[in-house]
């Protein structure tokens, strides 16, 4: 391994374990010598990398960034219903917050600006959702009287307040969850034109799709699966699929479309 490979991997471990301690600790209190200790090296190597706190916590913010700017570009840029693309982009981002603690970390950071930072690492966010519900209208795919800007609103909220909720459960990064918040609003959002093509539990090729991790960039062997389920969600109980929702989301383990209520 050359030099430079050794100081890429050392930043890297760096950035991990700063995001570590940054989750469970909070920035004020996570410490630069629990964060050298946690990558497995000296704090004169760490400040070779960092000049201090503050740098560190950006450094994570930034690798947070990259790594929701490519998942949202992914589904952004895609084939296919923008709608579902909408559906399969949350799901994606829910298996990155739960696969990826620096992910985790640099949203929880960016959101405190625990150091003062002005990088907003939801903008990206916004625009995606913003341009898929655009393109939604474009393709005839919303329901008469369904707006790109009042419908992103919702959708936004929701969403970020299920990122918030998980910081404590996990649970609410389950893919029932996401399924549940759809099956909800695709009802109210999609033209009838879509009747029965619409999966709220994501399509096929979203639950195949692999998630990198923010720190390596690489895909990670120890990221949920589109079908997984972590601690602290209630056992589904069975409802009724709306115009323009498949019925069968056995695969999202909400079985005929039910509805998992906390």
């Amino acid at each position: 391994m050359t030099k430079q490979d050794r100081a890429v991997r050392t930043r890297l471990a760096l950035i991990r374990s700063a995001a570590e301690q940054f989750e469970a600790r909070g920035y004020v209190r996570a410490s630069l010598a629990e964060i050298s200790a946690g990558a497995g090296v000296s704090s004169g190597a760490l400040h070779f990398h960092f000049a201090n706190k503050a740098a560190v916590a950006e450094a994570v913010e930034h690798a947070a960034e990259d790594a929701l700017r490519e998942a949202a570009a992914r589904h952004r840029h895609g084939d296919g219903s923008a709608l579902q693309r909408l559906v399969d982009v949350t799901h994606h981002i829910a298996r990155l917050l739960c696969a990826d603690v620096v992910v985790r970390a640099g949203l929880r950071l960016n959101a405190e600006q625990a150091a003062g930072r002005v990088r907003d690492l939801r903008r990206g966010w916004r625009e995606c959702v913003l341009g898929l519900l655009a393109e939604a209208e474009g393709g005839g795919e919303l329901a008469a009287g369904v707006t790109p800007q009042r419908t992103s609103a919702v959708v936004l909220a929701a969403t970020t307040g299920i990122e918030v909720l998980a910081r404590e459960d996990h649970g609410w990064l389950a893919r029932p969850s996401l399924t549940d918040l759809w099956l909800m609003l695709l009802p109210c959002l999609a033209a009838p034109c879509l009747a029965g093509t619409l999966d709220p539990a994501g399509s096929a090729s979203a639950g195949s799709a692999s998630v990198g991790s923010a720190s390596t960039g690489s895909s990670s062997a120890g990221s949920s699966s589109a079908g997984s389920e972590p601690a602290g969600r209630g056992t589904p109980e069975s409802g009724q699929a709306g115009p323009g929702v498949r019925a069968d989301t056995g695969r999202a383990g909400v079985g005929r479309a039910g509805l998992a209520l906390r």
